[in-house]
């Protein structure tokens, strides 16, 4: 009914608590932010604006988005929401709430914006969840997603080393939390960390590295690493989409004039509540 899996609340509650950011690196934060935030239409926001930050997790991207506006409704069902509360109490105009997207206690119609970054595809109905979001923004408010992708953009022996990483991935979840993130921590280190060191080194000579795997780690800190590496391989739910599925449930819920941001990350999508 409230469209969460209790192992993936679970999951995620352990991995804020254990990667809670206060190691990551503020320059870094200020480049992940822009990645995400570059498209999003802060010209439209009304003056003393409200808006919701829809599985806030840590409060990584909030404590960028708090000094821009009147007020930010924190929404998380997991125990993360307590590490967003110690990481954001410099700020007095946030709300906190632990709950579900799907009955998050915010009125309908009732937020000028709205974000939802690395959430949805962790939903039993991704749809559902955008739909729950786009039901609480006014008519012209601006609502951005981050949705995993289903590598349609990218060459077929990518896609088949995606399918074998997913395959451990799904053996990695079933194992008990301190070996899971033992082995995630193994990930980072023989995996993540050289493949994206070597992008980094042979970029320095001319040579196009955005189709190696990992890539995008090539400028990431190790925590980051080790952080994404929890993330993907020991969070229990995850689905991934087409950038045409994905317009087609933004659609769907309510949203018009869609843009997608051409660079990684992939899928960023912003549109507006019709």
């Amino acid at each position: 009914m409230d469209n969460i899996d209790e192992k993936t609340i679970d999951s995620f509650s352990e991995e804020w608590s254990r990667f809670d950011q206060s190691k990551f690196n503020n320059e870094e934060a200020l480049i992940s932010f822009s990645e995400y935030f570059f498209m999003f239409p802060w010209h439209i926001l009304p003056n003393n604006s409200e808006g919701f930050d829809m599985g806030c997790g840590s409060g990584r991207w909030a404590r960028f988005i708090a000094p821009r506006v009147a007020i930010l409704n924190c929404i998380d069902p997991s125990d993360s929401i307590e590490v967003a509360k110690k990481n954001l109490s410099e700020f007095k105009n946030i709300k906190f709430y632990k709950t579900s997207i799907k009955y998050s206690n915010l009125k309908k119609s009732s937020q000028d914006f709205g974000y939802c970054l690395g959430v949805l595809h962790h939903l039993p109905d991704t749809y559902d969840g955008i739909k729950s979001c786009v039901e609480l923004l006014k008519r012209g408010a601006p609502f951005l997603v981050y949705i995993y992708y289903n590598f349609e953009n990218r060459p077929f022996w990518f896609r088949i080393i995606w399918k074998v990483t997913d395959f451990i991935r799904k053996i990695i979840i079933r194992l008990p939390k301190r070996i899971k993130n033992f082995v995630t921590d193994l990930i980072a280190f023989f995996v993540y960390f050289p493949i994206s060191r070597f992008c980094s080194f042979i970029e320095k000579f001319g040579i196009d590295v955005n189709s190696i795997p990992l890539a995008y780690y090539r400028n990431r800190s190790y925590y980051t690493m080790r952080t994404d590496s929890r993330d993907r391989f020991g969070t229990p739910l995850e689905r991934r989409f087409s950038r045409i599925e994905i317009e087609n449930m933004l659609i769907n819920a309510g949203l018009e004039n869609i843009s997608f941001s051409e660079t990684a990350p992939f899928w960023c999508a912003v549109g507006i509540k019709a």
